[in-house]
């Protein structure tokens, strides 16, 4: 992330002053032997600033659901997750805008071609996702935002 970031700070620049970039940035920006470091620090969150969104990507079985459950547990009242959306069939003992908005085939694939999901995907023939929406309810609620995501 470091090396990309030094080049994509490189690249903002226009034409004439790229000779002072490459000036500016060491030839170890370039290098692909360079060793990248950036500094991680706490984020300090100022009372003005909006929550945030939290994406915890991982393929299946490696715990990213479970560490989105803990870190929701863990304090409930700061951390909550998005209602995902899905087509498939409500069950009895589930609530519409509880554990999803149960919305028709047409309705997801409307919301997915005017760019309302955030992510979405198939399984077992229904479609899922997260949509804009439903994430941008839970940070109106002052609540940091967090999913978690299989890349495919």
């Amino acid at each position: 992330a470091g090396f990309r970031r030094s080049m994509r700070l490189c690249r903002r620049k226009s034409r004439t002053n790229q000779q002072l970039c490459y000036a500016r940035c060491p030839s170890s920006c370039y290098s692909a032997l360079a060793a990248p470091y950036e500094e991680v620090v706490r984020y300090q969150r100022q009372p003005s600033d909006r929550n945030r969104l939290i994406i915890l990507v991982g393929p299946a079985g490696v715990g990213v659901n479970e560490l989105r459950r803990r870190l929701i547990a863990s304090n409930p009242r700061e951390f909550q997750s998005a209602i995902p959306h899905t087509t498939r069939v409500q069950k009895s003992y589930e609530m519409n805008g509880r554990e999803y908005h149960y919305v028709s085939k047409e309705t997801f694939e409307n919301m997915v071609y005017s760019h309302r999901m955030l992510e979405y995907g198939e399984y077992k023939g229904y479609l899922y996702g997260t949509s804009i929406d439903a994430v941008r309810t839970v940070l109106d609620e002052g609540k940091i935002c967090v999913i978690d995501l299989e890349p495919q």
